[in-house]
């Protein structure tokens, strides 16, 4: 006589329960059950529509970036230096925002925030549509209303948090970048598709308000997507003491250091592109397509944005400290080269330059960002931390939050390097010493990964980050 075994139902995937104003209680993606059944849909789904918003917070957070450079054919009459701030201010208040963006997600839920942090981004780009239209409109009227586009700098703090709280550990470093690298598409977009938009049918004006009025309608469909298709997680929580432990810890502020020279380069230099290419080439700022402008200095914005993911993905295989060594070897070497040939008056071996700097700062973010948690990970090993202890989820928690404060923190590269360029050309008419400056800095960022992070350490367990 056989007996026959049924064999045992997978276990059933924990219920979600919904609540008014799309909350969602029981999330666990760690939970493979949960997961495939239901998790992934929903988590992807918020995903797409949180890089929609946070690509249209970094449009707008960059817009001033290509603007400036047209409002002189608008009839304004600005000099250099209040240019450069125009350029520097709404990254200012971008890097700061970032801090208390962090968390306004679990403050009042991903949905409500992304649809609150969307509306914003409708202040700056109204008024940037009003003040622009009037050449008389004082300075510091141009610059307040630059500085209020900072809101779309903080986009992107909340938008990375709100969505590490949908995805499991295994598939966090995925949907980040993904994140990270749609909001940074924002500024090569806003730099192509604006002088386009402004030229096209204005003949010998410019309808420079467009630049302004026509990111209206995409906002507002971000804010309608979020309202209709994004989720509230109560699992989300404000995590200040993890915060707090992060502040205390000496790693993250030589990471800040790093990121400042990576992303902070990244955000900077594509924030004054436009402005040193009409300084320098005039001749080569706008290129007539039939009835429509173009300027080349979108390349890149767009060229350092693909790129990043390429920095995780190496980082990945061969360590995250190779690779910045490498990124800041030749972000040294490309500003170098920048020196070299300024006296050329080349435009093509100018643009071939910026090119690779921007490439190698877009590197030099996906292996930065990445560095992080094997740094806290790595000091887990050194201090005996045993994966599943209170102690090892403390760990995880002070490196989670180490990841916000640093990419804050690294924002503020997009002030500093259009102020140092700025002061370059007022004390020497030129922007040579500013990069020479930056060869000087990326030298010192080098020296400082490879003593920190390549040379094996106690307190990192001997590891190589």
């Amino acid at each position: 006589m056989t007996t026959s075994v049924t064999p045992a139902a997978p276990p059933a995937a924990p219920a979600l329960t919904h609540r008014p104003g799309r909350w969602i209680d029981g999330w666990n993606p760690e939970d493979n059950a949960f997961w495939n059944s239901a998790g992934r849909a929903i988590a992807r789904r918020n995903l797409g529509w949180s890089i929609f918003a946070e690509f249209l917070g970094f449009i707008i957070w960059q817009l001033w970036s290509i603007v400036v450079v047209m409002l002189p054919g608008a009839g304004f009459t600005l000099e250099s230096s209040q240019l450069f701030w125009l350029i520097s201010l709404p990254s200012l208040v971008g890097a700061t925002l970032r801090f208390p963006y962090t968390f306004m997600v679990a403050l009042v839920g991903g949905r409500n925030w992304t649809i609150i942090s969307a509306a914003l981004l409708l202040i700056p780009a109204v008024l940037l549509g009003v003040v622009v239209a009037n050449p008389e409109t004082p300075f510091g009227v141009l610059l307040l209303v630059a500085a209020l586009a900072g809101v779309g700098g903080g986009n992107f703090a909340s938008s990375m948090a709100n969505i590490t709280y949908f995805f499991p550990q295994r598939e966090k470093g995925w949907a980040l970048g993904l994140n990270a690298a749609g909001g940074n598409l924002g500024t090569s977009v806003a730099q192509f598709a604006v002088p386009i938009v402004v030229t096209i049918g204005a003949g010998t004006t410019l309808n420079l308000s467009l630049a302004g009025w026509m990111w209206i309608p995409l906002i507002l469909v971000a804010i309608w997507g979020a309202w209709r298709y994004m989720d509230n997680l109560s699992s989300a929580k404000a995590d200040f003491a993890g915060s707090a432990a992060a502040l205390r810890q000496p790693h993250l502020w030589l990471m800040s250091l790093l990121y400042i020279g990576t992303f902070g380069s990244f955000i900077g230099f594509a924030s004054v592109f436009p402005k040193l290419i009409a300084d320098q080439f005039p001749e080569y700022s706008t290129f007539q397509v039939g009835q429509a402008s173009l300027t080349l200095a979108f390349l890149g914005a767009l060229v350092g944005s693909l790129a990043r993911p390429y920095g995780g993905k190496l980082a990945d295989r061969v360590g995250g400290a190779r690779i910045t060594v490498a990124a800041f070897a030749v972000m040294a070497l490309g500003a170098l080269t920048l020196v070299w040939i300024l006296p050329l008056h080349n435009f093509w071996l100018y643009l071939g330059c910026f090119l690779v700097l921007f490439a190698a700062t877009g590197v030099g973010n996906g292996s930065t960002y990445r560095m992080i948690p094997t740094i806290f990970a790595a000091r887990a090993v050194a201090h005996g931390v045993q994966p599943g202890t209170p102690e090892a989820a403390a760990m995880q928690r002070t490196s989670a939050a180490s990841l916000g404060i640093i990419s804050a923190i690294g924002a503020y590269g997009g002030f500093l390097v259009p102020q140092v360029l700025n002061l370059s050309q007022q004390a020497t008419g030129g922007y040579s010493a500013a990069f020479i400056g930056f060869v000087v800095g990326y030298a010192a960022l080098l020296a400082l990964t490879v003593a920190m992070y390549l040379v094996p350490r106690a307190s990192l367990g001997r590891q190589r980050i």
